[in-house]
């Protein structure tokens, strides 16, 4: 059974630039994956991003959309992931706005 963590992360960027800065810091989301993942699958569609993170013999879908004033994250955790929720719940709303939306454009 899955179980759904739905996260909006607000910012004052603007709905391109926040787009932007999340297709520049795509790259760190492996950084924060216990053990790693072995791969990603993304796609763009317009301003939402469809992921795919296959990790520890299993694969996570997500769902990001970006708006003009918030980032919202819809994350399907499969089987056994599904008892992790609250932890990884927390750490977005904490984290995820620091991960996806942190401009690196200067450095």
């Amino acid at each position: 059974m899955q179980r759904p963590i739905d996260v909006d992360l607000p910012h004052k960027l603007g709905r391109e630039e926040a787009r932007r800065r999340i297709a520049g810091n795509f790259h760190k989301l492996r950084d924060h994956i216990p053990g790693g993942a072995s791969h990603i699958d993304e796609q763009w569609s317009g301003d939402r991003l469809n992921l795919t993170v296959h990790a520890m013999g299993q694969a996570v879908e997500a769902v990001i959309d970006v708006e003009d004033t918030k980032v919202h994250c819809r994350i399907q955790l499969p089987g056994m992931l599904a008892f992790f929720a609250a932890p990884i719940e927390a750490m977005l709303k904490a984290k995820g706005g620091d991960l996806l939306l942190e401009d690196n454009s200067k450095r």
